[in-house]
């Protein structure tokens, strides 16, 4: 795999292979090898419920663990030391076939404290959508994120070769293609677990 350069990164948005929408400020967004992303205004975090756990074999929808915040622009979104909260960036990525993609948080956000993804930095080629963000502070401060501030930047690598099945394939379960909001887990509609046992047998 290669990572592409400022340059690549340019020719492929001119020919329409990468769509990043809107990317209103390209000249200064688009660094040496990245492309820096802004945050939405919609967050979400985890209410207090009781109950013991997250049981990802429950049926009941995970949605109801979570409540959405919209946030206008120039108000904060404090999030706080130990906290949780899911966001998506304000724009709206498309891969081709024959690229993956990488979110990595910014070193100014990292400095702070705030993790801009827990796992799921990669992208699939194919996925489009805007990008789900897993926020957390690890620091020992609040920290305030306002609605269009540059968060995160998104890398893309080229693959030896274009996918067969790409993200969003109708042989695919591509859970997150085309979501405009930051969507809680759907990790019940696994197969592994709808199926009721994790494990087969030999």
């Amino acid at each position: 795999m290669a990572i592409l350069s400022d340059k690549d990164i340019k020719e492929h948005i001119e020919l329409g292979k990468i769509v990043i929408e809107p990317l209103s400020e390209p000249e200064r967004q688009i660094q040496p090898s990245s492309v820096d992303l802004r945050i939405g205004n919609e967050f979400k975090s985890f209410r207090l419920i009781r109950k013991p756990f997250i049981d990802p074999m429950d049926k009941s929808d995970i949605e109801g663990y979570m409540e959405s915040f919209y946030i206008d622009e120039g108000e904060p979104f404090i999030i706080h030391p130990g906290e949780f909260a899911l966001a998506t960036t304000y724009e709206t990525v498309e891969l081709p076939d024959n690229l993956v993609a990488r979110v990595e948080g910014r070193s100014s956000m990292g400095r702070l404290g705030i993790t801009m993804h827990v796992t799921a930095g990669y992208i699939d080629p194919g996925f489009c959508g805007k990008i789900t963000l897993e926020i957390s502070n690890i620091g020992k401060m609040p920290v305030a994120l306002y609605t269009g501030q540059r968060v995160c930047q998104i890398v893309f690598e080229t693959m030896t070769s274009p996918a067969e099945r790409p993200y969003g394939h109708p042989d695919r379960d591509s859970k997150y293609m085309n979501q405009k909001r930051p969507v809680t887990s759907k990790i019940k509609h696994d197969y592994e677990l709808i199926r009721g046992s994790i494990l087969t047998k030999d």
